[in-house]
């Protein structure tokens, strides 16, 4: 099944692939949830083993990929990955379709950031490609304290649920005359109720009391006007949860100073962005937290704030927590409870109890550090398969 990937040129619109019929690059870039067909691959699952696929992505993304392999073996999990490498140096998009193609197949993902490094305008990002394709309509973080962490605010546990496909993501720019360039946001009906149905659902089935809408309808009348519109609708179905809203500058402002008025947060697909990257700031950094991409076939988890953190790769100071917490999520998700209670029993010790920081956190340990304490704690529990 090949991927749809477009090269925009100044006056027209080239499909690099096609399919049997001509697909606009607003089809492309926007899917309609109610029109999109989806082909079914078959799992890839064998004896009570699930196939994953592993995307290490670009910058720290390798070397804390070693680490999750490393953790799974030790432990028994039985999970095999398909490691897929895209070149961030590439123009082109064979690498990208293979790796559509795999998580199709078997479902699931584990991803790092993935690196675009070329800056010319045909050429799309292939984290937002991904999710595009994939149709991944929601991201959801939860940020929650650690109590030997120093950090601003203490006891914060809050969910981010973020839609994951539109709004200004939606890569659909051009430049009107010499100078003047517009970029169009995007907000549909559809995904604006599939990501407030999830907060909401979410809320009603993890004991949540409140969502609040974040937005900027005050000025984006129509846009962000018709997400809130949206959301208030829905939450007129779930009695029972209070919700609010709040314009995503005073978010901001909320946030720093008292992050423990919110519960679930239903955001746009930038002010989650904006958000996520904040509140992750507040209690304990980049590194900490995972994210979890779904859609209604497919599945992708990777590192909360998506940093690529090219800076300190290869220096073996890079904290693999995020990437491992994404690794329990996905083990939660794929049914392996008992192996994910074990790792994430093993991550919260190490972090709240042993006290083994890396830099970011304060400390003076390296990543390998993290992780040999990690499987110390395995080692005093029944981890094979």
């Amino acid at each position: 099944m090949a991927l749809r990937m477009f090269r925009l040129g100044q006056d027209v619109v080239t499909p690099l692939i096609k399919r049997n019929c001509a697909v606009s690059a607003f089809e492309l870039q926007h899917k309609n949830p109610v029109q999109r067909k989806v082909e079914v691959i078959p799992k890839a699952q064998y004896g009570g083993r699930h196939t994953v696929t592993m995307l290490p992505g670009g910058g720290i993304g390798p070397e804390l990929m070693s680490y999750v392999r490393e953790v799974f073996r030790f432990a028994g999990v039985p999970v095999d990955f398909e490691i897929v490498d895209i070149d961030p140096a590439s123009e082109g998009n064979d690498d990208l379709e293979y790796a559509i193609t795999s998580i199709k197949r078997n479902g699931v993902a584990l991803k790092g950031n993935i690196e675009t490094k070329s800056e010319a305008t045909g050429i799309l990002s292939r984290n937002v490609a991904l999710r595009n394709e994939l149709d991944l309509f929601v991201n959801v973080l939860h940020c929650k304290s650690f109590n030997a962490i120093p950090a601003h605010h203490s006891n914060v546990d809050v969910v981010i649920v973020r839609q994951n496909t539109e709004g200004e993501y939606a890569m659909l720019e051009h430049e009107s005359v010499r100078g003047v360039v517009e970029s169009m946001k995007v907000v549909t009906v559809e995904n604006a109720a599939r990501v407030a149905r999830f907060a909401f659902e979410f809320a009603k089935n993890n004991n949540r009391k409140k969502v609040t809408t974040i937005h900027k309808a005050n000025i984006m009348k129509l846009s962000d006007g018709l997400f809130l519109k949206v959301a208030k609708d829905i939450a007129k179905e779930y009695p029972d949860i209070q919700h609010n809203d709040m314009i995503i500058d005073n978010c901001c402002m909320q946030l720093v100073s008292n992050p423990h008025q919110f519960d679930v947060m239903n955001t746009t697909n930038l002010y989650g962005s904006i958000t996520s990257n904040v509140l992750c700031g507040l209690v304990g950094g980049a590194g900490l937290f995972s994210g979890r991409n779904y859609g209604d076939h497919y599945a992708v988890f990777e590192p909360g704030t998506r940093n690529t953190g090219t800076a300190i790769a290869g220096k073996n100071i890079a904290n693999p927590i995020a990437m491992l917490n994404a690794a329990v999520d996905m083990l939660y998700h794929l049914g392996h409870r008992y192996h994910a209670d074990c790792i994430s029993d093993a991550l919260h010790k190490t972090i709240d109890i042993d006290g083994v920081h890396t830099p970011d956190l304060g400390g003076n340990n390296t990543s390998t550090d993290i992780v040999q304490n990690v499987l110390k704690h395995l080692a005093e529990k029944r981890t094979y398969w």
